[in-house]
């Protein structure tokens, strides 16, 4: 009779329970699970939690996150706390709504760690977490307050208590969680006034850390790299953000991995650097996945390589990176690592511009007044300048200004862009350049060129190129009242130094006679021969000219009709008599005969 009730008792719903533990701890899933089942099926709430847990880990049977949650919940109405805490942790992450998303082993961790997991599900389920939750904490565990106080601190604006939820931290501090610590010192962070504030979410954050959380680690580095609640230390941070990296945290490896890239705090490597920086960008990390993007394009200690740095930059600009979406834009419209694309490149540069990058709008604008985008940009950048000009942004109120000019957008109104512009003049060097030729034109506004001519030497004064060159044709003409050869020609050098080809042209134009300046021929072809080898016609016919006649020295008609058939290729007609004037060119040489072979005098063999 004993031993029959022995052998019943093997049979029993709770030796199965302990049996199947014993298995699990074993890492035998495939035994453990049915015995779970058996004694789930007969109501014991551990159990119901056990066959829960194996549906999430795939421990002895397939992964089904809607089972696991229907086995929680049971455990949990039974009164099972670890269920509470789980099932609270599910909803906060979304798993029960996008059970997709949930990966088999991810519920291995206590409930509340895995709150602060990278992972995301979906759109969390905030008032079925609440109620686990809240019945977690009450029955006292640890793990349930922290969630509870999560919720009560950043949850929907109807549920949150920020000084209840300071509480519940505080309980789940005091009890040794490691997300109480956390929450704890988020929470005292945020209302931090003082530096006796700060030392305790320091100390708070430091425990968090010891306890191997890499949030707390992560968080703890930021404040060691900015002395915040603690002396400020940048090596020690940088082995927090490592220590935190090497445990998955994007942040943390885009910090570290920039770290190494820096020498911030660590012996430099720039290679190790950029592989935790990639880390990060497969992640999701925008900022990461950009600054590998930047590493590739400049080049330096690793090769530049433009393919893969385009590749990079489009996927931080995918996830929303303004920078990078221009990057990626000009990238596009030079034709670096791809196929040149102006309307690709309008696509990116529209990107960044609609999330704020102010010089992706102008790059937009420059490239609808060549003929690329959509038809509707034209329309969008005009609205966009309008709105940050009104503001008073007056890099805007320029670029409305030439949009207005050039009828961009909208019909042209020369008499707004005036208006526009001389608003934007007061602090915008290219303002000034257009402000000062509308003005010398009489266009949108009345015509008064001493006006004009001062503007645009503002403008060249603060080194704008094309503003130099404008202002030199003024000093030439005499037009808007001073007439100054010298300085004209100090301006065109300038302009000319600074890779102007019409400058180097008027240059070598002045330096040949016929200006208020010393004739020097020789420097004059100098300048011609610098602008006609950058493609510039008119150049082009007066060396060919200095060559044939010897203006400068010795002649050479032979590059002189090299440079004047130029000229007259790109159509320069007045360079069509020059030519004809040069001595025919001498015959080709006929080609010379093959030398005879030499006579080969060979004894014949008897």
């Amino acid at each position: 009779m004993r031993l029959l009730t022995r052998i019943a008792g093997l049979f029993s719903p709770a030796a199965r329970l302990r049996e199947a533990k014993r298995l699990a701890e074993a890492g035998d899933g495939a035994r453990a699970f049915p015995l779970f089942a058996k004694a789930a099926a007969a109501g014991l709430a551990e159990a119901q939690y056990r066959v829960g847990r194996c549906y999430l880990e795939s421990a002895g049977v397939p992964f089904s996150p809607v089972e696991a949650t229907r086995w929680l919940e049971r455990a949990a109405e039974h009164g099972y706390v670890e269920a509470q805490s789980l099932l609270a942790t599910i909803y906060l992450r979304g798993f029960a709504a996008n059970p997709e998303q949930l990966q088999p082993g991810e519920s291995g961790a206590p409930a509340a760690s895995a709150l602060f997991a990278a992972r995301q599900g979906g759109q969390p389920d905030f008032a079925k977490a609440v109620v686990w939750a809240r019945r977690a904490a009450e029955a006292g565990s640890a793990d349930g307050q922290a969630l509870y106080a999560y919720i009560l601190a950043t949850g929907p604006e109807s549920m949150r208590d920020v000084a209840a939820a300071e509480g519940w931290y505080r309980r789940s501090a005091a009890a040794g969680c490691p997300q109480g610590k956390l929450g704890l010192a988020l929470v005292t962070l945020q209302n931090a006034n003082d530096e006796a504030a700060m030392a305790e979410a320091a100390a708070q954050m430091a425990g968090a850390a010891e306890d191997g959380l890499p949030t707390a680690l992560y968080m703890l580095g930021v404040m060691r790299e900015r002395g915040s609640g603690v002396e400020r230390d940048v090596a020690a941070a940088s082995q927090l953000y490592r220590k935190s990296a090497e445990k998955g945290l994007r942040s943390a490896q885009a910090r570290w991995g920039l770290a190494l890239m820096e020498g911030r705090g660590v012996e430099r490597d720039v290679v190790e650097g950029e592989s935790w920086l990639r880390r990060a960008a497969l992640q999701g990390d925008t900022e990461a996945a950009a600054l590998v993007g930047d590493l590739y394009a400049r080049g330096g200690e690793l090769p530049p390589n433009y393919a893969e740095a385009s590749l990079w930059f489009r996927r931080a600009a995918e996830g929303g990176h303004r920078a990078a979406a221009r990057a990626l834009g000009l990238m596009c419209l030079t034709g670096a690592g791809m196929a040149r694309d102006p309307d690709e490149a309008a696509h990116w540069f529209r990107i960044s511009a609609e999330a704020g990058d102010k010089q992706a709008k102008a790059d937009l604008a420059q490239l609808v007044m060549q003929g690329a985008g959509q038809r509707e940009d034209a329309q969008r950048i005009r609205k966009w300048f309008a709105q940050d000009a009104a503001a008073g942004d007056l890099v805007a109120a320029y670029n409305l200004g030439v949009c207005l000019a050039e009828g961009v957008g909208a019909e042209r109104d020369e008499r707004e862009a005036a208006k526009w512009l001389r608003r934007a003049a007061d602090g915008v060097v290219n303002a000034q350049y257009w402000y000062g030729r509308m003005l010398v034109e009489g266009r949108g506004i009345e015509a008064d060129p001493a006006e004009g001519q001062m503007w645009i030497a503002k403008a060249a004064e603060a080194g704008m190129v094309e503003a130099e060159v404008a202002l030199a044709e003024l000093l030439l003409s005499g037009r808007g009242g001073r007439r100054d050869h010298p300085e004209a020609l100090v301006l065109l050098q300038q302009a000319a130094q600074h890779g102007h080809v019409g400058a180097m042209f008027a240059v070598g134009a002045m330096l040949g006679g016929g200006h208020d300046v010393l004739m020097d021929r020789p420097a004059a072809m100098r300048w011609f021969r610098a602008a006609a080898e950058r493609g510039h016609a008119q150049a082009q016919m007066m060396l060919g000219r200095y060559l044939a006649r010897g203006l400068a020295g010795d002649s050479n008609p032979e590059e002189a009709r090299l440079w004047l058939q130029r000229a007259c290729a790109q159509g320069l007609t007045d360079a069509e008599p020059d030519l004809a004037g040069l001595p025919p060119a001498p015959p080709a040489a006929a080609p010379a005969a093959p030398a005879a072979e030499p006579l080969r005098h060979e004894l014949a063999g008897d």
